[in-house]
């Protein structure tokens, strides 16, 4: 698809970097370029690169932020692609050629990583029109119920945007289902006991012990089909909707909110591998293909400034771009497998080549099946840590400095993973919904040696009591010993539970 967007010298640029990808063996949607002033680029990017959203001010701090670190710290947006087919991708007007070659060679990786990596399959292609009507329907609601109330709704629902199931669109789980209302009073049970044809055989046949096993029967029975739901839910938005007592407008909001909360969340699953994948792919194209003599030491500036490593951040561009060509050496000279890892000859592993040029399509495989996490846990090893000097860092309350912790492969693997799981937040849960038998909602959280922030839990629980308007509850893990703290839209209350 011809853009028609693009002055003539850039159009040329992006069909000479568009076969050149395509001759890789990349496989993109459509892209449709345009090229903005940078105030319109940081527009766009404060909405996620979507040139409509709803209105909420959450988008006009984000902008703020966006041109101060522009204009006081000289930070820029280079390239900016949204996940749609067609895609639309974004350049920074006044940018010199060789920076928006090394864009556009960039944005077709990432298209190309959009479109063929699986945990994008279920992302929704045509979000462009989706975040428009979402942006209407926003507009109607505070036509009729008021800027203010709307948005204190969509502040209560952003809050809570993180509890999503983000693997949800990919395994099939128990549904939170009721046929009843959990809030039904139920008879006692009645216990029959076996037939009887005579009488005075009754208490022979069903003896008074017997009947108080099968009261106790029934009795655990109905509380099984009691349970509220049957299956804890990591989705709490969808919970919420289901069975809180929302207003037609505030399911919608929520409904939003939760819809946006999944397209962008394989971005976040993903952002190691794909940017890794697309900072690979620009450098290919540009160095081998699309490099003049006299762009060379501009490209090599703009390139270094994507990988840099900075104290105490981690460069996703970098560590996927280097872990990338370490798979890519790793599966040419055949060191992996078996016979690989079984050598303890240090010189033989060492000058190890089995030749097998199979690099390039291990690269394409780990492009179409992995994530962040099963990409790290695979493929990071302890030689790869060592050559990048990777480490782990804690802060010293004596020296009031960031330290090295540990350079151990081991420590690191393990740091880097649960940094990456889940997002690096806390797993919630919704237990029960039917606390008490009163329509109270019961949370846990999965402890995992990371304590809750108090702060944000508490914040966190008062937002949701608010959307279920009954009390909350969450079991978590304080000082060693399991607690649940409760709001019940008054106050909070914490009790030990150990």
């Amino acid at each position: 698809m011809k853009s028609t967007r693009l002055p003539p010298e850039l159009q040329a640029a992006w069909e000479e970097i568009e076969a050149y990808a395509k001759e890789y063996g990349l496989d993109f949607f459509p892209i449709i370029y345009e090229v903005l002033d940078y105030r319109t680029l940081y527009e766009t990017a404060a909405l996620g690169g979507f040139p409509i959203r709803y209105p909420h001010w959450r988008f006009g701090m984000e902008y703020d932020q966006l041109i101060k670190g522009h204009v006081w710290l000289g930070s820029t947006i280079y390239e900016m692609v949204i996940n749609t087919n067609p895609s639309y991708a974004y350049l920074l007007e006044g940018n010199e050629m060789v920076t928006q070659k090394m864009v556009m060679a960039h944005v077709a990786a990432h298209v190309d990583f959009f479109k063929n990596n699986m945990w994008f399959a279920h992302t929704n292609r045509k979000m462009l029109d989706e975040m428009a009507n979402h942006a209407a329907r926003v507009q109607r609601m505070i036509d009729r119920y008021g800027y203010e109330t709307v948005e204190e709704f969509i502040d209560i629902c952003l809050s809570l945007e993180n509890l999503i199931d983000y693997h949800a669109p990919y395994i099939k789980r128990p549904e939170a289902q009721t046929h009843q209302s959990v809030l039904a009073e139920d008879e006692p049970p009645v216990v029959e006991g076996l037939p009887v044809e005579r009488s005075y055989m009754r208490d022979y046949i069903n003896p008074p012990e017997f009947l108080e096993q099968q009261r106790k029967r029934l009795e655990a029975e109905r509380a099984r089909h009691k349970k509220f739901p049957e299956h804890p839910q990591k989705d709490v938005l969808l919970f919420l909707m289901n069975y809180a007592p929302l207003e037609r407008w505030q399911h919608s909001i929520l409904e939003i909110v939760r819809d946006e909360a999944y397209y962008f969340a394989p971005q976040g699953m993903t952002k190691i591998l794909n940017e890794g994948w697309a900072s690979y792919w620009h450098s290919e194209i540009m160095t081998r293909r699309a490099l003049r003599d006299d762009e060379l030491i501009d490209f090599a500036d703009h390139h270094s400034g994507v990988v840099a490593v900075h104290p105490g951040r981690l460069n996703p561009y970098k560590l996927g771009l280097e872990l990338l060509r370490d798979i890519e050496h790793r599966w040419n000279t055949g060191r992996f497998g078996k016979e690989y890892e079984e050598c303890e000859d240090l010189a033989e592993k060492l000058n190890w080549d089995k030749q097998l040029g199979l690099g390039r399509q291990k690269l394409f495989e780990i492009r179409r099946l992995y994530n962040d996490v099963t990409f790290i846990d695979e493929f990071l090893t302890p030689e790869f840590v060592m050559q990048q000097k990777l480490f782990t860092f804690r802060y010293n309350r004596d020296t009031d400095m960031y330290e090295i912790a540990s350079r151990e492969f081991k420590e690191i693997k393990e740091k880097l993973l649960f940094r990456l799981t889940n997002f690096g937040q806390p797993f919630i849960y919704v237990e029960d919904g039917n606390y008490n038998n009163r329509g109270e909602l019961y949370l846990r959280h999965r402890y995992e040696g990371v304590e809750l922030k108090m702060d944000y839990a508490r914040d966190t629980l008062r937002n949701i009591q608010r959307i279920w308007t009954r009390p909350v509850h969450i079991e978590t893990v304080v000082d060693e010993k399991r607690r649940l703290i409760t709001f019940d839209g008054r106050d909070f209350s914490e009790r030990k539970m150990d």
